[in-house]
């Protein structure tokens, strides 16, 4: 069996934010970096497929040179080789054009199944999966909580609203969104990160990202405090508290 996991790599959830000059991006060169964690359960994931099945799993990222990083991580964690669309204007791209980049780059081989997280840690569109699915004409589940091969067939757990649960039964080939907390994700090993140096990792260039949204502008949450006093007697105070409370916050 043979599994393409697209993986991206975000800002580290620890960094402080720092916006570019324009105020329509993060500083991304001065940033912390790692694997997009819902990735990184579609990896893990993709990895126990192999292991049970056998065949190859290939990683796929798009972005500027410095993807090398996560896919090296994807590398030294057990997948076989890499492909990487190597543009950095994909780094902020919108869920069409990095869906794009990556039917071009894995649309030339002949892969059974395609996993992906559900979303990205950055913009969290939960859209590129689908996108890719329809652009290679493939069916399609999302937030994967269990996925069962047999017999040439696929079933999938989905997770649902308010605790439910929904198993389906899909053809091969397919692509797939992992939810995270699918699987326990394992950690390279020193051979692991050895092994990783001498795998293959082939770089491709996708078409030119179509973008089909821009990005305006980009802010920090402003946090506002207001303290008011309330005068009066304690029987005034405490009916103008309730009428504020009420009328303005409405907090009753």
């Amino acid at each position: 069996m043979n599994i393409a996991v697209c993986v991206k790599q975000v800002v580290t959830r620890e960094w402080q934010i720092r916006l570019n000059d324009t105020k329509s991006w993060i500083r991304d060169e001065d940033a912390s970096h790692e694997m997009n964690e819902p990735d990184a359960y579609a990896l893990e994931e993709g990895l126990r497929l192999k292991e049970k099945h056998g065949g190859d799993v290939v990683v796929c990222s798009a972005g500027s040179a410095r993807v090398s990083q996560v896919i090296r991580e994807a590398l030294a964690r057990g997948a076989d080789r890499a492909i990487h669309v190597e543009d950095g204007r994909l780094a902020s791209a919108d869920a069409f054009a990095v869906a794009s980049a990556l039917a071009s780059a894995v649309g030339g081989e002949k892969f059974d199944l395609i996993l992906t997280g559900l979303q990205s840690d950055d913009q969290g569109f939960a859209q590129t999966g689908v996108i890719l699915a329809e652009l290679l004409g493939m069916p399609h589940a999302t937030i994967i909580m269990d996925v069962q091969i047999a017999d040439g067939a696929l079933r999938v757990k989905r997770e649902l609203e308010g605790g439910w649960f929904q198993w389906l039964g899909m053809p091969l080939p397919a692509v797939l969104t992992i939810q995270s907390g699918i699987n326990q994700l394992r950690y390279a090993t020193l051979k692991g990160i050895m092994a990783a140096k001498k795998k293959e990792i082939r770089k491709v260039s996708g078409p030119a990202p179509a973008l089909q949204h821009r990005i305006v502008r980009l802010y920090a949450p402003e946090k506002a405090k207001h303290t008011r006093m309330i005068g009066g007697s304690a029987s005034e105070a405490a009916r103008e508290l309730v009428r504020a409370l009420r009328d303005d916050a409405r907090a009753l």
